[in-house]
């Protein structure tokens, strides 16, 4: 089974296939290491996280952070349960795999591909939200630690300005992890559309993969809220 499901790629399937892996792989190393080097999202974030939980220790009454830090886990918890369905759906549609096929040889600008590549492609596209689902779950744990930390916080007066800062930074840092596990789970749903692609046509996957890197970059390095977000650390 599995030798006829690698038969069922085509030489051009091989090369979009290592385009789509080289292109998500590559971007997160690259932003993974850009974050500690240049201003973007990630840094600034993690700047306004750390002062979030600083000034929370002035307050008496956290109920209002409790609220946003469980916001964040309802925003998480959202695309976890999502990725479940789309699993479900996802094994449906190995059984349906001669009908799929029948229906996507009729659509514009296809290329045909047999049953046994469509059920390869099928269960690469499984093990994508698989990943995701595992990011997603994480980051709802992290999210879960975070409210532990921001439950016992100490009063501002019981702490010196030194315990003060350290306490906020090692706060914050789990809540940016947390985030960070989310937005790599918010990554694989943007390259899964791009994923897309391949069932109609591998030069179509390979352009919408390198669109996908494009889009990334610039909301993570050149957009606007970056812009408004770094003007008021």
């Amino acid at each position: 089974m599995g030798s006829e499901l690698i038969k069922g790629f085509s030489g051009i399937d091989a090369l979009a296939l290592s385009w789509f892996a080289l292109c998500w792989l590559g971007y997160s190393v690259y932003s993974s290491k850009m974050s500690r080097r240049r201003t973007c999202l990630s840094s600034v974030m993690a700047a306004h996280r750390e002062a979030w939980v600083y000034s929370l220790l002035k307050r008496d009454n956290r109920v209002g952070d409790a609220a946003l830090l469980g916001n964040l886990e309802r925003n998480v918890s959202f695309f976890a349960s999502s990725t479940l369905l789309v699993l479900a759906g996802l094994v449906a549609a190995l059984g349906s795999g001669e009908d799929i096929v029948a229906v996507t040889d009729n659509l514009p600008f296809s290329m045909a591909v047999s049953e046994h590549g469509w059920e390869a492609k099928l269960l690469l596209l499984s093990a994508v939200f698989v990943y995701a689902f595992f990011k997603f779950s994480w980051s709802l744990r992290q999210y879960g630690f975070a409210s532990v930390l921001i439950g016992r916080a100490p009063e501002l007066d019981e702490l010196d300005e030194v315990g003060a800062r350290q306490f906020s930074l090692h706060a914050a840092q789990v809540i940016s992890r947390a985030a960070q596990a989310f937005n790599i789970g918010l990554r694989t749903y943007y390259f899964s559309l791009a994923y897309l692609l391949w069932f109609l046509n591998p030069w179509a996957f390979m352009l919408g993969s390198a669109i996908v890197v494009g889009v990334l970059y610039r909301r993570e390095f050149r957009s606007r809220v970056l812009n408004a977000l770094g003007k008021v650390i």
